[in-house]
C-alpha cells in the first residue's frame, strides 16, 4: 500500500511540474520570442509611449469628435473587458427593440439631414460586448459629423478610413472593416 501511495505522490509532483510549470513557461517563452504584441495584448501606445487602449477590444467614445464604436452590452457597464458577453436578447425582445430605437433616434439626432440608412452594426452588439471594429458603412455614415465637429474636410477624415481599413482575413473570414480606436487616435493626430 504505501508502494502506490509514493508511486501516486512521485506521478502528481512530476505531473504538476510538466503540466503545471515546465508547459506554461514553454508556451509562454515561445509566444513572447514569435508573437510578443499579441502575447502582450496587441497595445495601441501613443507618442510618449502612453498605452490608449488595446487592439482587440472595443471603447466607448462619447464625444461627436470621435467615430462611435459599436454598441456593447457587457455587464454591469459597457465596454467591460471581465464582463464579456452579448445580451441573448431575441429579436422580438421588448428591451433590445427598445434600445435599438433610442440608438437609432440618438444616431437621427445627431444627423437630422441626413437620410442614409443607418449601418446594423451602429445599432445592434456583437457576441462579445467588445468588437473593437465597425465596418466601413459606418465609419462613412459619421463622416459629415466628424467634419463638422473638428471643422475638417471631409476628403482627409475618408483618407483616414481608408488608411485604418482592415480587409477580410485570409480575404473570406468576415467584412472588411476599421479598428475605431486606431481611426480616433489618427483623428487626433491629422493637423
Amino acid at each position: 500500500m504505501s508502494k502506490i501511495i509514493l508511486q501516486s505522490v512521485l506521478m502528481l509532483t512530476v505531473m504538476t511540474l510538466v503540466t503545471g510549470v515546465i508547459y506554461p513557461c514553454f508556451c509562454t517563452a515561445l509566444a513572447q520570442a514569435f508573437f510578443s504584441p499579441q502575447a502582450n495584448g496587441s497595445l495601441i501606445k501613443n507618442e510618449e509611449g502612453v498605452v490608449i487602449g488595446s487592439d482587440l477590444l472595443g471603447q466607448q467614445f462619447s464625444s461627436d469628435k470621435y467615430f462611435s464604436s459599436r454598441p456593447s452590452a457587457t455587464s454591469p457597464y459597457p465596454y467591460n473587458a471581465s464582463g464579456s458577453g452579448g445580451s441573448n436578447l431575441g429579436p422580438t425582445n421588448k428591451a433590445l427593440i427598445e434600445r435599438m430605437k433610442e440608438k437609432i433616434t440618438s444616431l437621427k439626432n445627431a444627423r437630422p439631414e441626413s437620410t442614409a440608412l443607418i449601418p446594423i452594426d451602429l445599432v445592434t452588439t456583437s457576441a462579445s460586448g467588445l468588437d473593437p471594429h465597425i465596418s466601413i458603412e459606418s465609419a462613412n455614415y459619421q463622416i459629415d459629423r466628424i467634419a463638422a465637429v473638428r471643422n475638417l474636410p471631409t476628403p482627409a477624415i475618408m483618407g483616414l478610413i481608408k488608411q485604418c481599413s482592415e480587409s477580410s482575413q485570409f480575404m473570406i473570414l468576415g467584412e472588411p472593416r476599421v479598428n475605431v480606436l486606431r481611426l480616433n487616435y489618427m483623428l487626433d493626430r491629422l493637423k
